[in-house]
């Protein structure tokens, strides 16, 4: 059984996804990936986890633009869902795909050198 908070997260994501694509025209947003949503049990507030292809100065602007159209994206969140109060927003890079290529290139590395050696 879902609980609310978890249907409330997935149509958060569908809206974003979908205000990412064609609503929001901030430069400094690039090509970003959304990762997931969690919202707290009482609602009140929704992280919003992505991920970005870039450099550091990318992945700053971007969360800079992210944050800057934070009010629109909440305002329209609202809209979409018809809540009575529509939860903050916090957006967070998710760094696990990048821990996990860093993972790979080690474990790689190792069968490398096992390899060299036998």
């Amino acid at each position: 059984m879902f609980k609310r908070s978890e249907k409330v997260a997935e149509a958060i994501h569908e809206e974003v996804s979908s205000l990412l694509i064609k609503g929001i025209k901030d430069p400094r947003i690039g090509f970003i990936t959304l990762t997931g949503v969690k919202v707290t049990d009482d609602l009140r507030l929704a992280t919003i986890y992505f991920t970005i292809v870039g450099s550091d100065k990318e992945k700053t602007d971007t969360e800079a633009g992210l944050n800057s159209a934070k009010g629109y994206i909440r305002r329209e969140i609202g809209k979409s869902l018809k809540m009575r109060y529509t939860p903050d927003i916090l957006f967070k890079h998710d760094d696990s795909l990048e821990y996990g290529n860093h993972i790979e290139k080690i474990l790689h590395e190792i069968h490398e050198t096992e390899d060299d050696s036998a």
